[in-house]
């Protein structure tokens, strides 16, 4: 990671300024000699919604994951929270945290995945308890009590003891949903939700994540679901080639793009 000498803090700089939730400063990831991220500057405050859009191979996915540290970021900073992501500080000098320790910050940052990743022999109860019995260390029967909590808050209370096979697509999503949210993060990702379900399904997914949205959770999304993004997100980026090409609220960034790249992208998804 380059940027070793300058301050840990990533705030505006004005006295008294609040700063955002996430704040990711000249990011930077190749793999295998391939630039994948040129420099993203992006931040996200606390309650609000980011989409990001873009054609396949632009960076999407791999900045989501570089945020809670999944892919070790080559150059630039993220924090969350005012904390750097994967990385502490000493005496002007960048370290990587060690396993324990980025495991520590990741049970901030919730990550639901396009294919769902429930364990196949649990229930969708016992999905969604696993971690805050094994990791946060929580009561069994307070967890689970929240567990029954979050089940039905994504429509599936009367699921609970199914397992992942007699699931519907949508439905193993939205337990993915309830799992993350377990964890009490404070801030939620989405590796595009809806890609791996039949057009029927999405809609329940996306119900989901729109409560979410009225609910102030924070959420970056990675998405081709331009009908949500324009109605829950409260910024949309739209990305190419490693770069944030345009970025905005909805009504600029979908409604009235000024760049080329944007509008010749929204004309093949929309």
């Amino acid at each position: 990671m380059t940027d070793t000498t300058q301050d840990s803090r990533l705030d505006s700089g004005v006295a008294g300024s609040v700063e955002p939730l996430l704040n990711a400063r000249n990011v930077h990831k190749s793999f295998g000699g391939v630039e994948v991220l040129k420099g993203i500057s992006l931040t996200v405050d606390a309650g609000q919604v980011m989409c990001l859009l873009g054609p396949s191979g632009s960076g999407k996915s791999t900045f989501l994951r570089c945020i809670n540290h999944l892919e070790r970021i080559d150059g630039g900073r993220i924090s969350v929270s005012g904390e750097l992501v994967g990385y502490a500080q000493r005496q002007n000098r960048i370290f990587e945290m060690n396993r324990r320790e980025v495991a520590r910050q990741r049970r901030g940052i919730g990550m639901v995945f396009q294919r769902f990743n429930l364990f196949p022999h649990m229930t969708a109860l016992e999905n969604i308890t696993v971690a805050p019995i094994g990791v946060r260390k929580l009561p069994k029967e307070g967890a689970i009590a929240r567990g029954k909590e979050l089940l039905d808050r994504v429509g599936l209370a009367d699921l609970a003891q199914s397992y992942p096979a007699q699931l519907s697509g949508g439905q193993q999503q939205r337990v993915a949903i309830a799992r993350a949210l377990a964890m009490d993060p404070k801030l939620l990702l989405f590796d595009e939700p809806t890609s791996a379900l039949d057009p029927e399904l999405v809609g329940e997914v996306l119900d989901v994540m729109r409560g979410l949205a009225a609910d102030g959770m924070t959420m970056i999304v990675v998405t081709h679901e331009i009908g949500f993004a324009r109605g829950a997100a409260d910024q949309v980026v739209f990305m190419d080639a490693g770069v944030v090409v345009e970025s905005g609220p909805p009504s600029q960034v979908l409604d009235n793009p000024q760049n080329a790249r944007t509008k010749s992208f929204l004309d093949s998804v929309m």
